[in-house]
């Protein structure tokens, strides 16, 4: 019992230091572990792997810029192009962490997309919408263009969208199994199509009009 005193000293004493060293870790939400089987696509130094795929002509200017702190900046300002990943993928979940920039203008663009189960060509693809519209398709909604379908396939989300703001981060998780896509939104589902043509194909990502932040993009096989 004499010791106690003592022992409640040291402990007062460590409790300053136990706050600085938790005050000094990364927030949970800027951590960012890639599930075990899942790789990491996001380019990294470089747009190797990568092809950027015109459906304007090709904007001069670096539309497509990994940072040095590990994020991929799109500038999509007077552009209008795919970024597609060079590798053909099948079933799998493909997780994706982007945010807008906000911008100080009457009518902001806030456009863009992210591609699965596309053609490198660019001429078939499936798109999760990447926008904050007063319509839709907004972030959330699926849209489409695919041999078997004349007209562009549309599915829209039916309850409140879950997209977050323009300057905080969103997360998209796209579930590809057979014929069947499943979209969760900041891990809310919005919609799932379940008669895509296209086995496999190619992911990645548009700029049109918007800039973008991603920070994570990876592909898990099923």
């Amino acid at each position: 019992m004499q010791r106690m005193p003592w022992l409640l000293g040291v402990l007062a004493c460590s409790m300053p230091l136990l706050a600085a060293c938790q005050s000094s870790a990364p927030a949970a939400s800027e951590v960012r572990p890639l599930k075990p089987a899942a790789t990491d696509l996001l380019p990294r130094g470089g747009l190797t792997g990568w092809r950027r795929v015109p459906l304007e002509p090709l904007a001069d200017k670096a539309v497509w810029s990994p940072s040095p702190e590990g994020l991929l900046l799109i500038d999509g300002a007077s552009a209008k192009e795919m970024l597609l990943h060079e590798t053909e993928l099948g079933d799998g979940v493909l997780h994706v962490e982007w945010r807008f920039r906000p911008q100080a203008v009457d009518k902001p663009t806030y456009n863009g997309g992210v591609y699965v189960r596309t053609a490198l060509d660019g001429k078939a693809w499936v798109q999760l919408q990447v926008a904050h519209l007063d319509k839709p398709p907004v972030s959330g909604d699926l849209i489409a263009q695919v041999p078997g379908q004349e007209k562009r396939v549309e599915v829209f989300q039916a309850g409140n969208n879950p997209v977050h703001p323009p300057g905080e981060w969103n997360t998209y998780d796209v579930t590809l199994r057979g014929p069947t896509i499943s979209v969760d939104l900041n891990g809310q589902h919005t919609v799932t199509w379940s008669d895509c043509p296209l086995a496999r194909g190619h992911v990645g990502l548009q700029a049109e009009g918007a800039w973008i932040e991603v920070r994570s993009f990876s592909f898990q096989p099923l």
